[in-house]
This record gives C-alpha cells, structure tokens and sequence, in this order.
C-alpha cells in the first residue's frame, strides 16, 4: 500500500537528546550523564519532595475534589497565588488588578502562549534573546510567528557575562523589540547579572521602549531563596511597566512531569488588563483548551498552607545548597589536580548549570573514555554531579584539558 506520509523527511538530530541516548546506550556501569536539566539526589535518583508526597495524599483523601475540565485559564486559587510568589505580597500590580495570570503547560507552554497573544496583538514582532540561551527558545518564538535576533550575554574568554556588549545590543533594538531576560540560574551559562547590573538593564529597557519578556524557570534554585531570586522581575515590575513571566513549577517543586507552569502578563491599568485577559483565552482555547488539573492542585494545596510553604522552602533549600555544594567540591577537585587554567567560573556561576569553557572535541573524547556527557557547548548539569562522581568528572576534565591544551 502506498503511503501518502512516503514524503516526510526525518527531523535533524537534536544536540541535546542525542547525548541522552548516547548515555543511555552506554554499557559502562560508570556512565554519568550531566546533560539532562533534572534535578538528582546524593545518590543519583530523582526526588520526590516530602511536601509534594503530603499534598497528593491530602488531594487524594479529599473526596470533594474531582476530574472535572477547568476553566480555559486554569485553577484560579493556583494563578492567584503564583503571581504572588513571583511579584511579592505587596505587589501594586496585584493590587491595582492590573496583573493577568493564567495556568499553562508548564515554562515551555507559557512561553508559546505568550509568544502566540504577542505575534498577534504587538506591533513588533522581533524578539531579542541571550547568546546563548535555552536551545528549546528559539523554536518556540519562531513557530509561534516572531522573528529572533540575539543580543550578546556570555563572554567565552572571561566565562562571565558580558555586560558591555549586552547593554550595546539592546542600545540598538528597535523600540517594541521584545526582549527575553532569564530571572534567575541563566540557561546554560549559569551567569546571572548583579542587582546593580539589573538595574542598569531595566533603565535601557525602558527606555528604548522594549518588552521584557521573562522565563522565570529557576525560582529559588538558584540561591535557595524565594524573594532573592525574583528581584530582577520586581524590580521591572515596581517601575509600572509592562511585562510577561513565563513561570515554572517543574525545578522548583520537582513537578517535572505534571507539566504545571503559569504565564502573568503584567499591565499599565485594570482596563488594559481586561482586553489582554480575553485575547489569552482565544489563544489558548484552540491549542489546548483546558490545563491539567492535578499539577496545579498540588502546587496551589502547598502555596496555600503555611506549614507546607514552610516546609517546601526548606527542601527547596535543600536543592539549592547541594547544588552549591557540588560546585564548591568540583572546583576543589579541579584545583588539586593541578589543571591549567582558570576554574573559579565553577564557584561564580549559579543555579543548576555551568558553562565549563570545555570545547566539542574535549566533551566528545570524556564520553568515548570517561563515559561522562554533557551537552557539546560544555554545559553540565550541577544537579547531576555527587560527592562519588566529582572526582571521576574532575579526572575527566583534568585529562581533557591536558591532552587537547
């Protein structure tokens, strides 16, 4: 029978997952994969956080709640409170009403739905996003109709970010570009900016009249602490601006699978916040209709009770200093091996990535004889790293640095 589909061609191979199966292909019982951004225990496993275990069980005990469609917005008590634990409880937005959230499929799908309200109703359609950024950005603002351009952020010779240059490229946007600004933990550099440097960036923001459009995926992650990782997004806010928040809960809460996120548009007046609330809806409608409800129901169950607030900030401070810790053993690692070069970018970096500086060549010949992987640009997830496998991955590294220098 002949196939009418005979014609499809196989899609290009993607970096990312190809190192996945490559580990995953890998016979060696000392395989380590350092690609993927999930967050592992000391002993390699996934977590489950104690917090989310107590919230299923209290859903599931509660015979009043059931499997119903929610609203086309999503669950109203979770986009209530996740726009008040991204802008703080004293938010003026909040408070003025001029703030819309709505629950989406996770980050990934409040970026797509915010890129898809954007390619319609703003009059610009470029957006300008870091070098590098998360490789999934550039398909999600393309395909939903918006043209991507790149301002520069990561200096490969400092392993820092490069400020100058970042603050000279978004000098020259054109006024309405959209631009996209990771909150916090930056994607796969792990450089963040300083609150001064922030703060510069907002003003050339401003004024130029550009869109800040920011994927918050990192909340607390990156420095264990709700409010600190959520001042560059407040700190835009408080100017009484416009702009979007694409909003996670799969790190942060370790719902990775739930798919559970949120994106809040943040408005200049209650009038303006009304019309961009109904046009989100006709976005969303004909794409997913209705978001799933058990993600939200458990992040809305922990946000509500003080007690599981309480103690998911604990665990999810857990997360992050074990992260730091990692880093702080790798670098140490490093250091007494005696490999050339700088490595203090290990320790400066944040969040659950580190741009090593390690080349293509270098990653490919540590997967071939230390059966380590990573993504071919040197990014590691710190995450993935334990005090067992630090010596093994600073062995690696040490060897790589040598043979190739």
């Amino acid at each position: 029978m002949s196939s009418i589909l005979s014609n499809v061609l196989p899609a290009p191979e993607d970096p990312v997952l190809s190192v996945i199966f490559a580990c995953r292909d890998d016979p060696s019982p000392v395989k380590l994969n350092l690609s993927a951004g999930t967050y592992r225990t000391e002993e390699g496993k996934p977590l489950v956080l104690g917090v989310v275990r107590r919230a299923e069980q209290q859903l599931a005990n509660d015979m009043s709640c059931d499997k119903g469609y929610l609203p086309i917005d999503g669950l109203a008590d979770f986009n209530k409170l996740s726009a008040k634990l991204i802008l703080g409880d004293d938010s003026h937005a909040v408070e003025e009403k001029r703030v819309v959230t709505i629950q989406c499929l996770s980050g990934t799908g409040s970026l797509r739905v915010g890129a898809e309200f954007l390619a319609k109703h703003h009059q610009q359609s470029v957006i300008f996003v870091p070098n590098p950024t998360w490789g999934n950005h550039r398909s999600i603002f393309t395909l939903a109709g918006l043209s991507v351009e790149y301002f520069r952020y990561y200096d490969p010779q400092t392993r820092g970010l490069d400020f100058e240059g970042m603050l000279e490229d978004l000098g020259a946007a054109p006024s309405g570009a959209i631009v996209v600004l990771q909150a916090c933990a930056h994607n796969p550099t792990g450089t963040d900016p300083t609150l001064e440097q922030w703060e510069q960036i907002r003003q050339i923001v401003r004024s130029k009249g550009l869109l800040p459009f920011f994927d918050n995926a990192y909340q607390g992650f990156a420095s264990g602490n709700l409010d600190s990782d959520a001042q560059s997004v407040r700190m835009f806010v408080a100017d009484g601006g416009e702009c979007l928040i694409a909003q996670s809960f799969a790190k942060n809460m370790g719902l990775y699978g739930e798919r559970i996120g949120a994106l809040t548009i943040v408005c200049t007046s209650q009038d303006v916040a009304k019309k961009v609330h109904s046009q989100v809806l006709l976005v969303v409608r004909p794409m997913y209709l209705s978001p799933p409800i058990h993600g939200a129901s458990i992040v809305t169950t922990i946000l509500k009770n003080s007690d599981m607030y309480k103690d998911w900030t604990i665990e999810l401070k857990g997360m992050a200093d074990r992260i730091i810790s990692m880093r702080q053993q790798l670098y140490e690692a490093i250091q007494a091996r005696g490999t050339p070069g700088d490595w203090s970018h290990i320790i400066k970096q944040i969040g659950m990535f580190s741009f090593t500086g390690l080349n293509e060549k270098q990653v490919r010949w540590m997967a071939k004889e230390y059966h380590i992987y990573m993504t071919y640009d040197g990014r590691i997830s710190m995450a993935g790293l334990s005090s067992k496998t630090v010596p093994q991955l600073a062995d690696a590294i040490h060897a790589a640095i040598t043979r190739f220098a």
